[in-house]
């Protein structure tokens, strides 16, 4: 039901006794307390509808109540005289400022008929449209809160989100101080577009400009990218299990998900998703390395499915690109159907000013800039981005600590006999025979892992983010009383 309120409204006879059954108010608190939107159908094949706008005055309802009634049409549009000039009705509309066109004058005797009046019902209350109902929303429990509530929290060990474990390149906050102590302030809308991240991302990258675009966060491209291509229906293949979020972007466009799960959730199941792609898929969204199993898709294996697959779109979230340094983003100048996601949440410790972007065709960046918010990264995440991609060495020395790190891990899972998958990521995946008391005795001792055992093949799984050789050494202590 669409609501619109209209002033000095007139009273038109003829339409009352069919509308009764369509009658209802609004909520108390807008301006005018009466308004009421009837979608009301015509015989008439070249209308859309009869969209009826009641604004009634209640200290005068016991006379009569007053209203307009329009007509949407589908190309017409009406201007009866005996309804005033289209200015002058139009001026009385309200900001909602909808385009309306007016109805048909009435014939005959219609025009005198009087109405009685009516009760009328008790609104029902707003709700969330149909399509947004039937989702279940993305899980997102993080331990953060209990971290913060205890007295020790800065010896906890938050390994549950797959956050760095390290602050940012000293950089970063040396950048960030000097805007807000020096700069233009915080008054201004950031920078449109990014444009000094996206020039440092051309170099980091290696691909055009035109072929970036900067997000809040991966997740904002994810979403931009679903609400751009995807239509009520529409197809959409996801090996699982993956990152599920993604899911939740593509349901909410009414597309249609379809699942494909290889026999070992540790092993590339290319066979599987060929098999799944049907010649009218949309989508074909894949991770690399996967959350939460690791598997990575080499740059020759999408290039392989963009080609076999050319009126597919495929989606390649490299949120954790830097430790793997495996990437299609090489592709994207290429192909016209691929999209690369990447975020500095991971590997450049900025999770907490949400920054991310995308690679692809510039034809795909034309289409996706329709709907993007230039200013959608704020300032500082701007400037903390640009001073982390003028560090890599603070980059690459972290990423060489997590990857000793995981080969402790490794030596010590194995060592205890425990089932432990090293992934190409900077976490690994353990299995347990009691998942909740484990998580409960981890937690008593100061460790907050991911409970993944609840995703297809990974019954019993725990994820655990992997941070610096110091790091670790101090975990295993903690680790010895538990595995």
């Amino acid at each position: 039901m669409r609501l619109l309120w209209v002033k000095g409204a007139r009273w038109f006879r003829s339409c009352i006794d069919p509308l009764r059954p369509f009658v209802s108010t609004v909520p108390q608190g807008l301006r005018y307390e009466n308004v009421v939107c009837i979608d009301f159908p015509l015989n008439n094949a070249e209308a859309a509808q009869r969209l009826v706008v009641v604004l009634t005055d209640m200290s005068s309802y016991a006379i009569r109540p007053q209203f307009y009634c329009y007509c949407v049409a589908l190309e017409s549009r009406w201007e009866p005289n005996w309804m005033g000039s289209p200015a002058k009705i139009e001026g009385c509309m309200s900001t909602a400022n909808y385009n309306l066109c007016y109805m048909d004058p009435p014939q005959g005797d219609a025009i005198t008929r009087q109405p009685s009046l009516w009760s009328v019902p008790t609104p029902a209350p707003i709700q969330v449209s149909a399509s947004i109902q039937a989702l279940t929303p993305y899980e997102a429990v993080s331990s953060q809160a209990v971290i913060e509530a205890r007295p020790d929290h800065k010896t906890s060990f938050k390994l549950d989100w797959n956050e760095s474990t390290i602050a940012p390149s000293p950089r970063v906050n040396e950048a960030i101080a000097r805007a807000l102590t020096d700069g233009r302030g915080l008054n201004w809308y950031p920078r449109l577009g990014s444009s000094e991240l996206v020039e440092a991302l051309v170099g980091y990258t290696g691909v055009i400009a035109d072929c970036i675009l900067t997000t809040n966060g991966s997740d904002d491209a994810l979403n931009l990218i679903c609400t751009s291509f995807l239509d009520r229906g529409d197809d959409v293949v996801i090996p699982v299990p993956t990152y599920n979020h993604f899911m939740v972007f593509a349901q909410s466009r009414g597309a249609v998900i379809r699942t494909t799960q290889g026999t070992d959730p540790f092993e590339n199941n290319l066979d599987g998703i060929r098999s799944t792609l049907r010649p009218t898929t949309r989508l074909l969204y894949l991770v690399s390395p996967n959350n939460p199993t690791g598997v990575v898709y080499r740059a020759a294996e999408i290039e392989a499915l963009c080609q076999e697959f050319p009126q597919t779109l495929i989606v390649l979230d490299e949120a954790y690109f830097e430790f793997a340094q495996e990437t299609g983003i090489d592709l994207v100048e290429r192909y016209g159907n691929l999209i690369v996601t990447r975020t500095f949440s991971k590997a450049f410790g900025l999770a907490g000013l949400r920054v991310g972007y995308l690679a692809a065709h510039p034809e795909i960046v034309a289409g996706l800039r329709r709907l993007y918010n230039p200013k959608s990264v704020n300032t500082l995440g701007q400037i903390g981005a640009v001073a982390a991609l003028g560090d890599l060495d603070y980059l690459n020395d972290y990423l060489s600590e997590v990857t000793q790190a995981k080969e402790i891990l490794r030596r010590y899972f194995e060592h205890r006999e425990v089932e432990a998958h090293i992934t190409p990521a900077n976490f690994v995946v353990v299995r347990v025979a009691n998942v909740a008391d484990t998580l409960a005795t981890l937690e008593s001792r100061g460790v907050h892992v991911r409970d993944r055992s609840g995703y297809p093949g990974l019954e019993g799984c725990l994820r655990m983010t992997v941070g610096t050789v110091e790091q670790t050494l101090r975990l295993i202590e903690r680790l010895q009383s538990v595995f």
